[in-house]
């Protein structure tokens, strides 16, 4: 087969994909601007200013609207009122979150930051039940904070005042309470084990992305 008969029939096989995935799917879904096929709204949104842009597809077609980022479906809420009938008058509905491919990919659904659903609540009531027999709320908890902040502190000044990026140990100070909370041990900021961590990795992604998308 030729291969520019090949890459058309490609791209026509993609196109109505995407055009029966949108049609399919904006029945169940609130009202919003037509999206095109493959590419959604994207040109119809300002990507310097998107808050503009939403606020004004606000006033065509109501505080809940549906936009699409390419094939994904994405239901705004814009204004106070609807904000707080989801999140609060219907919080428990609304309680998920949104996938994170590359957390779940590293920690496997589990862990409290990225985890959802069930699984997330009962992880949330284990993780608190067990920090309260460990201490939490306690005078003995108090007091490693204190020590952990001491040692923050003293880290901090090593740098005699010069600039420096304190993203990494203002990270590790919360992870060194819970470490000696439970282990009854703390690790220094220059650990092995601390420095050659996936997490440690995938949190400075995860600040990059940030300063990018800001």
């Amino acid at each position: 087969m030729d291969p520019a008969v090949a890459l058309v029939l490609c791209l026509s096989c993609l196109f109505l994909l995407s055009l029966w995935r949108q049609s399919s799917g904006r029945g169940r879904l609130p009202s919003g601007p037509t999206p095109l096929p493959i590419i959604g709204n994207i040109l119809q949104l300002d990507v310097k200013d998107m808050s503009k842009s939403l606020t004004n597809f606000s006033k065509v077609y109501g505080p809940v609207f549906t936009v699409y980022f390419g094939l994904k479906p994405i239901v705004v809420l814009h204004g106070y009122e609807a904000v707080k009938e989801a999140l609060i008058d219907h919080g428990e509905e609304f309680s998920g979150r949104g996938s994170f491919p590359v957390a779940e990919k590293v920690n496997k659904g589990l862990g409290i930051l990225f985890s959802n659903g069930k699984r997330w609540k009962e992880i949330w009531r284990f993780c608190l039940m067990t920090l309260r027999n460990f201490g939490m709320g306690k005078r003995s908890i108090e007091d490693r904070v204190q020590e952990e902040a001491r040692c923050l502190v003293e880290e901090l000044r090593k740098t005699n005042a010069s600039p420096c990026d304190p993203t990494f140990i203002l990270g590790c100070a919360p992870c060194n309470v819970t470490c000696s909370v439970i282990f009854h041990d703390r690790f220094d900021y220059k650990d092995q084990r601390f420095l050659s961590s996936p997490w440690l990795n995938l949190m400075e992604k995860f600040n990059e992305n940030l300063r990018i998308i800001q």
